[in-house]
Protein backbone atom coordinates (compact mmCIF):
# COMPACT_ATOMS: atom_id res chain seq x y z
CA UNK A 1 0.00 0.00 0.00
CA UNK A 2 0.97 3.60 -0.91
CA UNK A 3 1.97 5.79 1.78
CA UNK A 4 -0.84 7.97 0.15
CA UNK A 5 -3.26 5.52 0.64
CA UNK A 6 -5.87 5.58 3.46
CA UNK A 7 -5.99 2.48 5.32
CA UNK A 8 -8.83 -0.01 5.64
CA UNK A 9 -9.10 0.60 9.62
CA UNK A 10 -9.20 4.61 8.57
CA UNK A 11 -11.99 4.44 6.32
CA UNK A 12 -15.83 4.83 7.63
CA UNK A 13 -16.91 1.05 6.89
CA UNK A 14 -20.70 1.43 5.05
CA UNK A 15 -22.43 -1.80 5.06
CA UNK A 16 -25.15 -2.79 2.77
CA UNK A 17 -27.65 -5.23 4.06
CA UNK A 18 -30.87 -7.19 3.48
CA UNK A 19 -32.53 -9.87 1.74
CA UNK A 20 -32.08 -11.71 -1.51
CA UNK A 21 -33.08 -10.12 -4.35
CA UNK A 22 -33.99 -6.52 -3.16
CA UNK A 23 -31.34 -4.88 -4.81
CA UNK A 24 -28.50 -4.18 -2.83
CA UNK A 25 -25.87 -4.90 -5.54
CA UNK A 26 -27.77 -2.73 -7.21
CA UNK A 27 -28.21 0.02 -4.85
CA UNK A 28 -24.30 -0.82 -4.02
CA UNK A 29 -23.60 0.07 -7.83
CA UNK A 30 -25.75 3.17 -7.58
CA UNK A 31 -24.67 5.02 -4.69
CA UNK A 32 -21.27 4.68 -5.92
CA UNK A 33 -21.16 4.97 -9.43
CA UNK A 34 -19.38 1.69 -10.27
CA UNK A 35 -20.30 -1.21 -11.04
CA UNK A 36 -18.34 -2.48 -8.15
CA UNK A 37 -20.85 -5.80 -7.49
CA UNK A 38 -22.60 -8.65 -9.63
CA UNK A 39 -26.12 -7.60 -10.37
CA UNK A 40 -28.72 -10.77 -11.65
CA UNK A 41 -31.92 -11.66 -11.24
CA UNK A 42 -30.94 -15.12 -9.84
CA UNK A 43 -31.33 -15.33 -5.71
CA UNK A 44 -27.71 -14.98 -3.70
CA UNK A 45 -25.70 -14.17 -6.32
CA UNK A 46 -23.85 -12.22 -3.80
CA UNK A 47 -21.87 -14.96 -1.96
CA UNK A 48 -19.78 -13.70 0.56
CA UNK A 49 -19.17 -9.87 1.34
CA UNK A 50 -17.57 -7.76 -1.32
CA UNK A 51 -14.88 -5.22 0.48
CA UNK A 52 -14.37 -1.98 -1.88
CA UNK A 53 -12.28 0.83 -0.57
CA UNK A 54 -12.88 3.86 -2.30
CA UNK A 55 -13.42 7.66 -1.96
CA UNK A 56 -17.14 8.21 -2.18
CA UNK A 57 -18.35 12.51 -2.31
CA UNK A 58 -18.93 13.88 0.27
CA UNK A 59 -17.88 11.47 2.46
CA UNK A 60 -14.52 11.14 1.73
CA UNK A 61 -12.67 7.86 2.15
CA UNK A 62 -14.97 4.95 2.83
CA UNK A 63 -14.72 0.77 2.83
CA UNK A 64 -18.69 -0.69 0.91
CA UNK A 65 -19.22 -3.80 2.21
CA UNK A 66 -22.03 -5.65 -0.11
CA UNK A 67 -23.16 -8.67 1.70
CA UNK A 68 -25.00 -11.73 1.05
CA UNK A 69 -29.03 -12.24 1.48
CA UNK A 70 -30.14 -12.65 5.41
CA UNK A 71 -32.39 -14.75 4.68
CA UNK A 72 -30.23 -17.30 2.15
CA UNK A 73 -30.91 -20.92 2.57
CA UNK A 74 -29.16 -24.74 2.85
CA UNK A 75 -25.63 -25.22 4.87
CA UNK A 76 -23.99 -22.38 2.80
CA UNK A 77 -26.65 -20.17 3.30
CA UNK A 78 -26.35 -20.52 6.86
CA UNK A 79 -22.43 -19.95 6.28
CA UNK A 80 -23.31 -16.74 4.33
CA UNK A 81 -26.00 -15.75 7.40
CA UNK A 82 -22.86 -15.77 9.71
CA UNK A 83 -20.83 -13.82 7.25
CA UNK A 84 -23.40 -11.16 7.20
CA UNK A 85 -23.23 -11.23 10.73
CA UNK A 86 -19.70 -10.92 11.53
CA UNK A 87 -19.96 -7.65 9.09
CA UNK A 88 -21.99 -6.16 11.23
CA UNK A 89 -18.78 -5.96 14.13
CA UNK A 90 -17.52 -3.45 11.34
CA UNK A 91 -20.25 -1.15 10.03
CA UNK A 92 -19.83 2.35 10.93
CA UNK A 93 -22.61 2.88 8.87
CA UNK A 94 -25.99 0.03 7.63
CA UNK A 95 -27.78 0.12 4.84
CA UNK A 96 -30.61 -2.11 4.81
CA UNK A 97 -32.11 -2.74 1.42
CA UNK A 98 -35.98 -3.52 0.98
CA UNK A 99 -37.68 -4.31 -1.74
CA UNK A 100 -40.74 -2.07 -1.83
CA UNK A 101 -42.71 -4.31 -3.37
CA UNK A 102 -42.59 -6.80 -0.75
CA UNK A 103 -42.47 -4.33 1.97
CA UNK A 104 -40.48 -5.27 5.36
CA UNK A 105 -39.69 -9.43 5.94
CA UNK A 106 -39.15 -11.04 9.13
CA UNK A 107 -35.99 -11.40 8.11
CA UNK A 108 -35.20 -7.52 7.80
CA UNK A 109 -37.34 -6.43 11.40
CA UNK A 110 -34.13 -8.92 12.79
CA UNK A 111 -31.41 -6.88 11.48
CA UNK A 112 -33.00 -3.81 12.49
CA UNK A 113 -33.45 -4.94 15.70
CA UNK A 114 -29.25 -6.12 15.67
CA UNK A 115 -28.55 -2.71 14.29
CA UNK A 116 -30.41 -1.01 17.33
CA UNK A 117 -28.76 -3.75 19.39
CA UNK A 118 -25.44 -3.11 18.49
CA UNK A 119 -25.75 0.82 18.29
CA UNK A 120 -25.29 1.07 14.47
CA UNK A 121 -26.67 4.09 12.67
CA UNK A 122 -29.14 2.47 9.47
CA UNK A 123 -30.99 3.57 6.67
CA UNK A 124 -34.16 1.89 5.47
CA UNK A 125 -33.61 2.07 1.69
CA UNK A 126 -36.76 1.24 -0.08
CA UNK A 127 -35.70 0.16 -3.63
CA UNK A 128 -37.75 -0.51 -6.80
CA UNK A 129 -39.95 2.61 -5.59
CA UNK A 130 -41.02 3.02 -9.48
CA UNK A 131 -42.57 0.06 -9.21
CA UNK A 132 -44.27 0.46 -5.59
CA UNK A 133 -44.46 3.54 -3.82
CA UNK A 134 -44.00 1.36 -0.18
CA UNK A 135 -45.07 3.10 3.02
CA UNK A 136 -42.23 4.82 5.13
CA UNK A 137 -42.39 3.39 8.66
CA UNK A 138 -40.34 5.76 10.29
CA UNK A 139 -37.98 8.36 9.75
CA UNK A 140 -34.95 5.89 8.97
CA UNK A 141 -36.61 5.03 5.59
CA UNK A 142 -36.08 6.38 2.30
CA UNK A 143 -37.46 5.70 -1.07
CA UNK A 144 -34.84 4.57 -4.17
CA UNK A 145 -34.64 3.30 -7.15
CA UNK A 146 -31.54 1.81 -8.37
CA UNK A 147 -32.48 0.99 -11.82
CA UNK A 148 -33.99 5.09 -12.41
CA UNK A 149 -31.46 6.51 -9.60
CA UNK A 150 -34.42 8.10 -7.79
CA UNK A 151 -33.55 9.21 -3.98
CA UNK A 152 -29.78 7.84 -4.64
CA UNK A 153 -28.42 11.43 -4.63
CA UNK A 154 -30.11 11.84 -1.01
CA UNK A 155 -29.45 8.34 0.26
CA UNK A 156 -25.86 9.63 -0.12
CA UNK A 157 -26.53 12.89 1.81
CA UNK A 158 -28.16 11.05 4.99
CA UNK A 159 -24.86 8.87 5.05
CA UNK A 160 -23.33 11.56 5.11
CA UNK A 161 -25.54 13.13 7.28
CA UNK A 162 -25.31 10.00 9.49
CA UNK A 163 -21.16 9.55 9.26
CA UNK A 164 -21.05 13.44 11.27
CA UNK A 165 -19.30 12.14 14.40
CA UNK A 166 -16.82 13.68 16.72
CA UNK A 167 -14.03 15.74 14.48
CA UNK A 168 -11.97 16.11 17.05
CA UNK A 169 -8.38 14.86 16.20
CA UNK A 170 -6.61 11.26 17.12
CA UNK A 171 -3.02 11.02 17.30
CA UNK A 172 -0.73 7.79 17.67
CA UNK A 173 1.68 10.29 19.11
CA UNK A 174 1.57 13.74 17.76
CA UNK A 175 -0.41 14.72 20.83
CA UNK A 176 3.02 13.67 22.80
CA UNK A 177 5.34 16.21 21.19
CA UNK A 178 6.09 19.95 20.15
CA UNK A 179 7.52 21.56 17.90
CA UNK A 180 11.44 20.54 16.96
CA UNK A 181 11.22 17.08 19.00
CA UNK A 182 13.42 14.25 18.19
CA UNK A 183 12.05 10.77 17.78
CA UNK A 184 14.02 7.88 17.01
CA UNK A 185 11.91 4.68 15.50
CA UNK A 186 13.46 1.42 15.31
CA UNK A 187 12.36 -0.64 12.69
CA UNK A 188 14.19 -4.11 12.79
CA UNK A 189 14.13 -5.55 9.12
CA UNK A 190 14.64 -9.45 9.43
CA UNK A 191 12.85 -12.30 7.40
CA UNK A 192 9.25 -11.51 8.21
CA UNK A 193 9.80 -7.70 7.35
CA UNK A 194 8.04 -6.52 4.09
CA UNK A 195 10.09 -6.16 1.06
CA UNK A 196 10.53 -2.17 0.11
CA UNK A 197 8.31 -0.87 2.42
CA UNK A 198 7.28 -0.05 6.30
CA UNK A 199 4.70 -1.49 7.98
CA UNK A 200 1.67 0.50 8.28
CA UNK A 201 1.98 1.43 12.13
CA UNK A 202 5.30 2.45 11.06
CA UNK A 203 4.39 4.74 8.52
CA UNK A 204 1.29 6.19 10.26
CA UNK A 205 3.53 7.22 13.11
CA UNK A 206 6.25 9.14 11.52
CA UNK A 207 3.33 11.07 9.39
CA UNK A 208 1.76 11.46 13.15
CA UNK A 209 5.26 13.36 13.80
CA UNK A 210 5.54 14.94 10.78
CA UNK A 211 2.18 16.78 11.73
CA UNK A 212 3.26 17.61 14.85
CA UNK A 213 6.55 19.52 13.07
CA UNK A 214 8.60 17.21 14.90
CA UNK A 215 10.84 15.05 13.58
CA UNK A 216 11.45 11.28 12.85
CA UNK A 217 14.79 9.48 12.86
CA UNK A 218 14.45 5.40 11.51
CA UNK A 219 17.16 3.42 12.56
CA UNK A 220 17.22 -0.60 12.83
CA UNK A 221 17.60 -2.39 16.34
CA UNK A 222 21.93 -2.78 15.16
CA UNK A 223 22.20 0.50 14.42
CA UNK A 224 20.08 2.44 17.61
CA UNK A 225 23.14 2.88 19.82
CA UNK A 226 25.25 4.52 17.48
CA UNK A 227 22.13 6.76 16.50
CA UNK A 228 21.63 8.03 19.91
CA UNK A 229 25.16 9.01 20.31
CA UNK A 230 24.74 10.83 16.78
CA UNK A 231 22.00 13.12 18.08
CA UNK A 232 22.64 16.31 19.47
CA UNK A 233 20.41 15.86 22.22
CA UNK A 234 18.38 13.12 23.47
CA UNK A 235 15.47 12.29 21.75
CA UNK A 236 12.13 12.90 23.25
CA UNK A 237 11.01 9.32 22.84
CA UNK A 238 12.04 6.36 21.22
CA UNK A 239 9.97 3.91 19.55
CA UNK A 240 10.57 0.55 18.84
CA UNK A 241 9.18 -2.47 17.07
CA UNK A 242 8.03 -5.06 19.99
CA UNK A 243 9.79 -7.86 19.36
CA UNK A 244 12.97 -5.75 19.75
CA UNK A 245 11.72 -4.11 23.22
CA UNK A 246 14.33 -6.05 25.37
CA UNK A 247 17.56 -5.16 23.07
CA UNK A 248 16.17 -1.65 22.26
CA UNK A 249 15.44 -1.21 26.56
CA UNK A 250 19.01 -2.11 27.13
CA UNK A 251 20.75 0.24 24.68
CA UNK A 252 18.28 3.36 25.53
CA UNK A 253 18.99 5.43 28.39
CA UNK A 254 16.40 5.15 31.34
CA UNK A 255 15.97 9.05 31.26
CA UNK A 256 14.83 8.86 27.54
CA UNK A 257 10.89 7.92 27.21
CA UNK A 258 10.09 4.59 25.28
CA UNK A 259 7.28 2.62 24.10
CA UNK A 260 6.25 0.81 21.25
CA UNK A 261 4.12 0.92 17.73
CA UNK A 262 1.84 -1.90 19.34
CA UNK A 263 1.11 0.08 22.51
CA UNK A 264 0.85 3.02 20.41
CA UNK A 265 -1.78 1.48 18.43
CA UNK A 266 -3.90 0.13 21.04
CA UNK A 267 -4.15 3.35 22.82
CA UNK A 268 -5.54 4.79 19.19
CA UNK A 269 -7.46 1.87 19.00
CA UNK A 270 -9.21 2.83 22.67
CA UNK A 271 -8.43 -0.54 24.56
CA UNK A 272 -4.25 0.61 26.26
CA UNK A 273 -6.35 0.51 29.49
CA UNK A 274 -7.41 -2.74 29.05
CA UNK A 275 -4.24 -4.43 27.33
CA UNK A 276 -2.56 -3.07 30.36
CA UNK A 277 -4.93 -4.66 32.67
CA UNK A 278 -5.06 -7.89 29.96
CA UNK A 279 -0.77 -8.11 30.52
CA UNK A 280 -1.30 -9.07 34.51
CA UNK A 281 -3.31 -12.19 33.28
CA UNK A 282 0.22 -13.53 32.04
CA UNK A 283 1.68 -14.35 34.68
CA UNK A 284 -1.41 -16.40 36.42
CA UNK A 285 -1.30 -18.77 33.20
CA UNK A 286 -1.13 -22.68 34.23
CA UNK A 287 -0.18 -25.62 32.83
CA UNK A 288 -2.54 -26.79 29.86
CA UNK A 289 -4.16 -23.33 29.35
CA UNK A 290 -5.10 -22.23 26.23
CA UNK A 291 -3.94 -18.58 24.94
CA UNK A 292 -5.81 -17.01 21.57
CA UNK A 293 -3.29 -15.44 19.61
CA UNK A 294 -5.58 -13.13 17.00
CA UNK A 295 -4.17 -10.84 14.36
CA UNK A 296 -6.66 -8.33 12.29
CA UNK A 297 -5.15 -9.44 9.32
CA UNK A 298 -4.17 -11.96 7.35
CA UNK A 299 -0.81 -12.15 5.63
CA UNK A 300 1.94 -14.85 4.34
CA UNK A 301 3.50 -16.48 7.46
CA UNK A 302 7.09 -16.24 7.65
CA UNK A 303 8.90 -19.16 8.72
CA UNK A 304 9.43 -16.85 12.44
CA UNK A 305 6.45 -15.07 12.69
CA UNK A 306 5.92 -13.12 15.65
CA UNK A 307 2.19 -14.65 16.35
CA UNK A 308 2.97 -17.85 15.31
CA UNK A 309 6.52 -18.67 16.85
CA UNK A 310 7.82 -15.68 19.04
CA UNK A 311 5.31 -15.01 21.01
CA UNK A 312 4.08 -18.89 21.79
CA UNK A 313 7.89 -19.23 22.52
CA UNK A 314 8.18 -16.46 24.77
CA UNK A 315 5.17 -16.78 26.24
CA UNK A 316 6.45 -20.67 27.37
CA UNK A 317 9.46 -19.55 28.69
CA UNK A 318 8.16 -16.86 30.74
CA UNK A 319 5.47 -18.89 32.33
CA UNK A 320 7.22 -22.00 32.23
CA UNK A 321 4.32 -23.69 31.47
CA UNK A 322 2.68 -25.79 29.33
CA UNK A 323 0.61 -23.87 27.07
CA UNK A 324 -1.97 -24.46 23.92
CA UNK A 325 -1.65 -22.15 21.34
CA UNK A 326 -4.62 -21.10 19.18
CA UNK A 327 -4.65 -18.93 16.80
CA UNK A 328 -6.91 -16.29 14.76
CA UNK A 329 -6.75 -14.00 11.95
CA UNK A 330 -8.52 -11.69 9.57
CA UNK A 331 -12.32 -11.75 10.52
CA UNK A 332 -12.37 -14.99 12.04
CA UNK A 333 -12.17 -13.80 15.41
CA UNK A 334 -13.70 -16.56 17.20
CA UNK A 335 -17.33 -16.10 18.43
CA UNK A 336 -16.97 -18.56 21.80
CA UNK A 337 -13.99 -17.27 24.19
CA UNK A 338 -14.74 -20.31 26.56
CA UNK A 339 -11.69 -22.26 25.95
CA UNK A 340 -9.78 -19.67 26.49
CA UNK A 341 -8.27 -18.02 29.63
CA UNK A 342 -6.28 -14.96 27.78
CA UNK A 343 -6.22 -13.42 24.44
CA UNK A 344 -3.68 -11.70 23.28
CA UNK A 345 -4.23 -9.42 20.01
CA UNK A 346 -2.33 -7.52 17.56
CA UNK A 347 -1.79 -3.88 16.86
CA UNK A 348 -5.26 -3.67 14.86
CA UNK A 349 -4.06 -1.69 12.50
CA UNK A 350 -6.24 -3.35 9.68
CA UNK A 351 -9.28 -2.94 11.89
CA UNK A 352 -11.56 -0.16 12.39
CA UNK A 353 -12.18 1.36 15.85
CA UNK A 354 -15.89 -0.80 15.69
CA UNK A 355 -14.37 -3.71 15.28
CA UNK A 356 -11.84 -3.49 17.91
CA UNK A 357 -14.13 -2.58 20.20
CA UNK A 358 -16.87 -5.33 19.46
CA UNK A 359 -14.38 -7.86 20.00
CA UNK A 360 -12.62 -6.20 23.37
CA UNK A 361 -16.47 -6.47 24.79
CA UNK A 362 -16.79 -9.97 23.59
CA UNK A 363 -13.67 -10.98 25.91
CA UNK A 364 -14.94 -8.45 28.77
CA UNK A 365 -18.50 -10.62 28.56
CA UNK A 366 -17.05 -14.17 28.58
CA UNK A 367 -14.65 -12.66 31.42
CA UNK A 368 -11.60 -13.49 29.38
CA UNK A 369 -8.53 -10.89 29.69
CA UNK A 370 -7.39 -9.51 26.58
CA UNK A 371 -4.44 -8.15 25.60
CA UNK A 372 -1.94 -7.06 22.52
CA UNK A 373 0.79 -7.69 21.62
CA UNK A 374 3.08 -4.76 23.00
CA UNK A 375 1.86 -4.48 26.21
CA UNK A 376 2.31 -8.66 26.34
CA UNK A 377 6.08 -8.46 25.34
CA UNK A 378 6.50 -5.66 27.61
CA UNK A 379 5.34 -7.72 30.07
CA UNK A 380 7.50 -10.38 29.41
CA UNK A 381 10.55 -8.29 29.63
CA UNK A 382 9.66 -6.74 32.47
CA UNK A 383 9.36 -3.40 31.25
CA UNK A 384 5.64 -2.68 31.08
CA UNK A 385 6.10 0.33 33.41
CA UNK A 386 8.61 1.98 31.63
CA UNK A 387 6.64 1.51 28.25
CA UNK A 388 3.79 3.52 29.29
CA UNK A 389 5.52 5.92 30.67
CA UNK A 390 4.57 8.59 28.83
CA UNK A 391 0.53 7.96 29.47
CA UNK A 392 0.88 8.83 33.27
CA UNK A 393 -2.86 7.78 33.89
CA UNK A 394 -2.35 4.60 32.15
CA UNK A 395 1.22 3.92 34.19
CA UNK A 396 -1.17 4.83 37.63
CA UNK A 397 -2.44 1.64 36.75
CA UNK A 398 0.57 -0.93 37.54
CA UNK A 399 1.10 0.69 41.02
Amino acid sequence: MGLNATPSGERLHIGFFGCRNAGKSSVVNAVTGQNLAIVSDVKGTTTDPVYKAMELLPLGPVMIIDTPGIDDEGELGLQRVQKTRQVLNKTDIAILVVDSVKQLTTADRTLITLFEEKQIPYLVAYNKSDLADAALQNNHAIRVSAKTGDGIHTLKERIGQLSQTDSTPKHLVGDLLTANDIVVLVTPIDESAPKGRLILPQQQTIRDILDADAVSIVTKETTLKETLRSLGKPPKLVITDSQAFRLVADITPKEVPLTSFSILMARYKGFLESAVRGAAAISRLRDGDTVLISEGCTHHRQCNDIGTVKLPNWLKQYTGKELRIATSSGTEFPEDLSPYQLIIHCGGCMLNEREMTYRMKCAGDAGIPMTNYGTAIAQINGILARSVECFPHIRALLD
